[in-house]
């Protein structure tokens, strides 16, 4: 009997060796998808519902709210729980679209939001365009339109006749950009994307998980323009007008790299930065942030790029004030816009004079009629 009991012990030992060692073989071999650790960390977490200034959203998406009344009015209900004084609607286009958008947005609320116009590209290749797009967007500006949104379709996305995308510093859009400057409207312009979407799709992409999701954001091919071609296109056309005012939608397209974006800054006294969709790569680099956020406190409009799915979502703000205000560490900021990278960030609590720009007067600043 004690031999055989000698004998379950050893075989016991031997098996849960064998087991946690198997155990642990696997472990190693798990997905990405099915890894996801939970932080131990303590951490103080802070609620903050209500924007400690009146805020201006100064990039917005609200495509996805205004087929219905009720939709607008529950936004508002949420812009006015959460301190928002006004939003900018980017997706009033032409046409049609752009009616439908001054009519449930602006009608009803003249003081609570800003609609932009966009340019119908439909007609690159007309010797006319030129003309036809400077037309355009006049009669949108008559109708109400207090800004101009390029997406960052030019340069990835719209294509010439020849089959080449149509550069961002094309000729053709110069009578536009000097629509703009004429007018006072300022134009938000979206150029390139983040800087992994133009690197290998491999282990060592920091967005692998978001671009596997939406694959067509990958810009790592010979027919796309390079991020460094792409921002020297941008930077031609802000240099050729001068007297036309720039938004560089997500800080600029630069946010990995805050120390360009400061040059770009320094150089181009009429280029500006929002921050939409962007307090995630912001917020991992908190002091290099919020150095940069008080030097050029002058230049930064705060955005949020949500809405676009029709969701109307206060956690978007909530998150957004947290970052901004307070002093909180690692927390996910993931649900202020979507999913982008395995990083958690922290708060820049920023000074009152500083956070009142950023929020609110320097948008009062390039906004006619605010």
């Amino acid at each position: 009997m004690r031999y055989l009991n000698l004998f379950s012990v050893v075989f016991g030992t031997v098996f849960l060796l064998s087991f946690c060692c198997s155990k642990k073989e696997s472990l190693k071999d798990i997905r990405l998808l099915d890894f996801q650790p939970k932080s131990m960390l303590v951490v103080k977490e802070t609620k903050v519902e209500k924007a400690k200034f009146p805020a201006i959203d100064a990039h917005n998406h609200l495509r996805g709210i205004v087929n219905s009344d009720e939709d607008v009015a529950n936004y508002v209900r949420i812009m006015d729980e959460c301190n928002v004084q006004m939003v900018v609607n980017l997706d009033g286009g032409w046409g049609e679209s752009l009616d439908k958008h001054l009519k449930r947005l602006k009608e009803p609320y003249p003081d609570r939001f800003i609609v932009y116009a966009r340019i119908d590209f439909s007609k690159i290749d007309a010797p006319d365009f030129p003309q036809y797009a400077a037309n355009q967007l006049e009669e949108s500006i008559k109708k109400g339109v207090q800004g101009l949104k390029i997406s960052k379709s030019l340069g990835l996305r719209v294509k010439e006749a020849d089959g080449k995308y149509l550069r961002v510093d094309t000729p053709k859009l110069d009578p536009v950009w000097e629509v703009c400057g004429k007018s006072g409207i300022p134009v938000t312009i979206h150029v390139a994307d983040p800087l992994a979407f133009f690197t290998p799709l491999d282990g060592f992409n920091e967005r692998l998980e978001e671009v596997l999701d939406h694959p067509d954001w990958m810009f790592n091919k010979p027919e796309y323009y390079s991020v460094d071609e792409l921002m020297e296109q941008r930077n031609r056309i802000i240099e050729r007008h001068p007297n036309t005012n720039f938004i560089g939608a997500h800080v600029g397209g630069m946010v990995e790299n805050l120390e360009l974006a400061a040059e770009w800054l320094d150089k181009y006294p009429n280029l500006y930065y929002d921050t939409c969709a962007r307090i995630h790569e912001l917020g991992r680099q908190p002091y290099s942030t919020r150095k940069f956020l008080i030097k050029y406190a002058d230049r930064i409009l705060f955005g949020t790029d949500g809405c676009s799915d029709g969701a109307i979502n206060a956690n978007m703000f909530h998150l957004n004030w947290r970052f901004y205000e307070t002093d909180d560490e690692y927390f996910d900021v993931s649900k202020a816009h979507h999913y982008q990278g395995r990083w958690m960030v922290y708060g820049v609590f920023l000074p009152d004079d500083v956070l009142e720009k950023i929020y609110n007067l320097n948008a009062k600043k390039l906004y006619p009629g605010l």
